[in-house]
């Protein structure tokens, strides 16, 4: 197993702060009675919703577990008003930067708010979004 891997770095405690953070949300997605990949998020301003904390088990990468994840994340975002979803990618897992880019995100020059100041420097993505508005009904 590869000890770089969000899955294997992501812990407990780790999902206890980014999901019971006041503020905070995520979700966990769960197939045959075991969870499959974790997200976390939490409001970073009133335009900014950041994603943190995307995780899928390796058995499970490949099958649209991290898209729905993230596409859960950017609804919760568009519901809440907020007008662009922000993530930071570490320099030690930019071979998931394409997963990002097949999902909208961009590289931003937006500084990461929560990084990790004995880490080298994130990079940083971030996707606008539309709002979503109720459809009318005939």
């Amino acid at each position: 197993m590869d000890p770089r891997s969000s899955w294997t770095r992501t812990t407990p405690a780790d999902l206890e702060r980014s999901l019971l953070a006041p503020g905070s949300g995520g979700f966990l997605a769960v197939g045959a009675g075991e969870v499959l990949g974790c997200v976390g998020y939490r409001p970073d301003g009133d335009r900014t919703l950041t994603l943190n904390k995307l995780a899928t088990v390796p058995q499970a990468r490949r099958l649209g577990v991290g898209r729905a994840l993230v596409r859960e994340v950017e609804h919760v975002a568009r519901m809440g008003g907020y007008g662009r979803v922000l993530l930071a990618v570490s320099q030690f897992n930019l071979d998931v930067l394409p997963f990002y880019d097949r999902l909208g995100y961009v590289v931003s020059d937006d500084l990461y708010a929560h990084a990790n100041p004995s880490s080298p420097p994130p990079v940083v993505l971030v996707k606008k979004l539309e709002s979503e508005e109720p459809r009318e009904t005939e």
